[in-house]
């Protein structure tokens, strides 16, 4: 039928790893939010949800690095990470080979995709997955962007990579949804783990929102690397979100919080 919904949302495992260390106001008003984001993609009734994340090295390594990948597996298991420290217990979620191989075929037709049948979730979805489908109940279908392995994805690519998935949506007759997922400025896994560039993160949401498509290829990865951390080259994920819905934006949530290790966003973006 067509892309039916498309939101964006922060992936962060302190959100759930830490979510005891925040203060209540903090953690209540992100996890209301994600809650009202659950409300608004139920409600668009999606018989299949594209959750959208960067690769962490959980499925891909620099002896096979593909820029795009997407996910034709009949079940999903996760999270990858212990779910004692992720907070977050072992699910298997359904997928949906049939119509991912059709996305897939209709993708090819504009980009180069990996795909495949198995896929280990790490917290890129787990985290929202668990906040946004509590009863698993959603049929989904995993892909990424490599955020994380130099040479990384351009820009460019990854916006050509959100007008290929609108394209492939509105090809096939399900309802289909899109959720991106990651940080905007972040240090993982660094001495600065805990930094938020707060300037940053709002000028790069007032360009998303507006889906300033110039403004939004316009960073460079050293800039983002100085201003935002490598945390930052995931990006990418909202700029295909943005490529796909075509619309503006609505942010719903922002609010740096340091223990979560990001500003934590919930937005969503008009279908146009």
């Amino acid at each position: 039928m067509s892309l039916v919904f498309t939101a964006v949302c922060s992936h962060a495992p302190g959100i759930t790893a830490r979510a005891a260390q925040a203060s209540s106001a903090d953690r209540d008003a992100l996890y209301g939010a994600m809650d009202d984001l659950r409300i608004q993609l139920e409600a668009s009734r999606p018989d299949a949800v594209i959750f959208l994340a960067a690769e962490h090295f959980a499925n891909f390594f620099m002896n096979n690095m593909p820029a795009f990948a997407i996910g034709m597996g009949e079940r999903y298991k996760g999270p990858i990470e212990d779910p004692d420290w992720l907070g977050i217990p072992h699910r298997e979620v359904r997928g949906a080979p049939d119509l991912g191989r059709r996305l897939i075929t209709r993708l090819l037709q504009s980009v180069d995709v990996a795909y495949c049948e198995e896929w280990q979730f790490d917290h890129g979805i787990v985290v929202p997955l668990h906040l946004l489908d509590p009863e698993n109940q959603l049929t989904v279908i995993p892909a990424n962007i490599n955020c994380q392995g130099p040479p990384l994805t351009p820009l460019h690519r990854a916006w050509a990579f959100g007008e290929a998935i609108r394209q492939a949506a509105d090809a096939v007759p399900e309802r289909i949804a899109l959720i991106a997922t990651g940080g905007i400025s972040h240090w993982p896994a660094t001495p600065d783990s805990g930094k938020i560039n707060e300037a940053w993160d709002r000028d790069f949401l007032d360009r998303w929102l507006a889906n300033d498509r110039d403004r939004l290829l316009a960073y460079t990865d050293e800039e983002t690397y100085r201003d935002a951390g490598q945390g930052g080259f995931e990006i990418r994920t909202f700029i295909a979100a943005a490529a796909a819905a075509r619309g503006k934006g609505t942010l719903h949530f922002f609010r740096p919080i340091p223990v979560f290790a990001v500003s934590c966003t919930v937005a969503t973006m008009e279908i146009a």
